[in-house]
């Protein structure tokens, strides 16, 4: 299982955007430079009035399949 560390900074109203189908996808760089592209719906229970804020880890497996992602800070 490999895992990926990133930071998220996303208001409130982009995420919206995101997640009512305008983008259903989310591109970050990971820690260590690598571009992921996550469902948008992933961040859903992150999701404050102030919208996705924070360092995440999302762990994939073998298949390249999300297994968790986590808030870290």
């Amino acid at each position: 299982m490999n895992a990926f560390t990133f930071s998220v900074n996303i208001s409130y109203q982009a995420y919206l955007n995101h997640y009512s189908g305008a983008a259903s996808s989310v591109v970050v760089v990971t820690d260590n430079g690598i571009r992921l592209q996550l469902p948008a719906s992933r961040f859903r229970p992150f999701l404050s009035q102030i919208g996705v804020k924070g360092r995440f880890r999302v762990e994939v497996n073998a298949q390249n399949k999300i297994e968790n992602i986590y808030q870290i800070s």
